[in-house]
């Protein structure tokens, strides 16, 4: 069994409940990494033989202690990599997912240490994921899905999922960034409304569940 691919697995799952509880099935991770569902049913079971997840017919994909330690440790690098491509080379935020997917599976501790040491030890990614620490601790703000707010609430932006480039270049471009105001004004059924630091701003109903703000 190729590494990567294992690697890709364990934090495809760890990032499914990341930031929030409903646990990840078969044919959600499928859809997640792209892959025929057979394909995946099958990886699962090697996987549940490598000690790595917990897997019942039917039933939720859950990770191991094994296997959510490999996945912390994948994810660390890959939001380090993000981190750097974006302060350190050049790179957009909607730009760099692709590229640290590559880069995970190749560099080393040691250059990872490095990097993290030039960056001055980040604690969060460029769309505000948090950065685990080398021991594999992780700190994560409290903070709310912009789309299970009420009407009224108001945050400061804590994370935008990374998974969208041409969202996340509309975001910007209207200045929905990390740590803006922002005020769930209005909902609506195809639209929403916006108050992003003093601003009124018209949003697509569903990107509101790529926006997490401050609870």
């Amino acid at each position: 069994m190729v590494a990567s691919a294992i690697e890709d697995y364990v934090r495809a799952i760890y990032g499914h409940t990341e930031w929030q509880a409903e646990p990840i099935t078969t044919s959600v991770l499928a859809a997640r990494l792209g892959l025929a569902a057979s394909s995946v049913t099958e990886m699962v079971k090697k996987l549940v033989v490598q000690g790595l997840v917990s897997h019942e017919p039917y039933g939720a994909v859950e990770l191991t202690a094994d296997g959510a330690a490999l996945a912390v440790a994948v994810t660390r690098r890959h939001r380090l990599i993000e981190t750097w491509l974006v302060g350190q080379m050049g790179y957009r935020w909607d730009e760099v997912h692709d590229e640290a997917e590559v880069l995970e599976h190749a560099i080393s501790d040691r250059l990872l240490d490095a990097l993290d040491a030039q960056l001055g030890f980040p604690v969060r990614d460029p769309h505000g994921d948090p950065i685990p620490a080398a021991d594999g601790t992780v700190s994560r703000p409290e903070a709310i899905r912009l789309g299970d707010a009420a009407e009224g609430h108001r945050g400061a932006v804590v994370r935008i999922r990374d998974r969208d480039p041409l969202l996340l270049r509309h975001l910007e471009a209207e200045g929905v960034l990390l740590d803006v105001g922002v005020q769930l004004s209005a909902r609506g059924a195809s639209t929403s409304r916006l108050i992003v630091a003093g601003r009124e701003l018209e949003l697509a109903t569903p990107a509101l569940a790529s926006i997490w703000v401050s609870s």
